[in-house]
C-alpha cells in the first residue's frame, strides 16, 4: 500500500482524491451513480411505512429490501432512513422495539397500520422505469468504475495516461451515441 504525504492540507499525490473521492467537497452517496430516478421525500416515508405494514424491520432491514424490490435502483441511505423513522416515532405512527440482536426494531402503532393501509408503494414506480438494458448499463459502468480505481491504484504513470485517453474515448463515444438522430 502507498504512503501519502499531507502538507499544508493537501495531498502529494492526487491517486488518494481518485480513490477516496475527497477533493474540496463531499463525495455523492449511496449507489445510484446517475442510473434510475431520485426518490422523493414522501417515497421514503411511504415505503417505509408498507414495509413495516408487513413485518417489524430495523433501519438496515428496510434498505436493503428497498434495495431489493427495485432491482437496486433505489438504496436509501442511513442519511435519510433514520430520521425519517424518527419523524415517523414522533409522530406515533412507529415504535421502536428491542430485539434479541439488541438492534432498534421498529413496528407500526394502531395508527401507522392505517395510514398504512392508505400508501401505496413507491417501489413499484421506481422498479417500473428499471429494464434488464439499465440494470446490465449499471453494472458494465460499476465494473468500469472498479477498473479505473484498480489502475490509479497500482498502475505506472503510462498506464494512467492510456487509462485517461481509454476513458475519455469512451465518454466521447456515448455523448455521440445520445447526439445521433433516430
Amino acid at each position: 500500500m502507498t504512503a501519502y504525504v499531507i502538507t499544508s492540507g493537501r495531498c502529494s499525490d492526487e491517486r488518494v482524491h481518485f480513490m477516496t473521492g475527497r477533493r474540496g467537497h463531499r463525495r455523492h452517496r449511496g449507489s445510484r451513480h446517475g442510473f434510475g430516478r431520485r426518490a422523493g421525500r414522501g417515497d421514503i416515508r411511504a415505503a417505509i411505512l408498507v414495509l413495516l405494514a408487513e413485518q417489524p424491520m430495523h433501519g438496515y432491514q428496510i434498505i436493503q429490501e428497498l434495495a431489493e424490490r427495485t432491482g437496486g435502483v433505489w438504496q436509501p441511505s442511513p442519511g435519510s432512513v433514520y430520521p425519517t423513522l424518527q419523524q415517523l416515532e414522533d409522530e406515533e405512527l412507529v415504535r421502536e422495539t428491542a430485539s434479541e440482536s439488541g438492534k432498534r426494531v421498529y413496528e407500526l402503532t394502531d395508527a401507522g397500520r392505517e395510514r398504512a393501509t392508505e400508501t401505496t408503494a413507491p417501489w413499484s414506480a421506481v422498479a417500473g422505469e428499471s429494464d434488464d438494458a439499465l440494470v446490465a448499463l449499471r453494472d458494465l459502468a460499476q465494473q468500469v468504475l472498479a477498473a479505473t480505481r484498480q489502475v490509479a491504484h497500482a498502475g505506472n504513470a503510462e498506464q494512467l495516461e492510456a487509462a485517461q485517453g481509454i476513458l475519455r474515448d469512451a465518454r466521447r463515444g456515448l455523448y455521440r451515441l445520445l447526439a445521433e438522430e433516430d
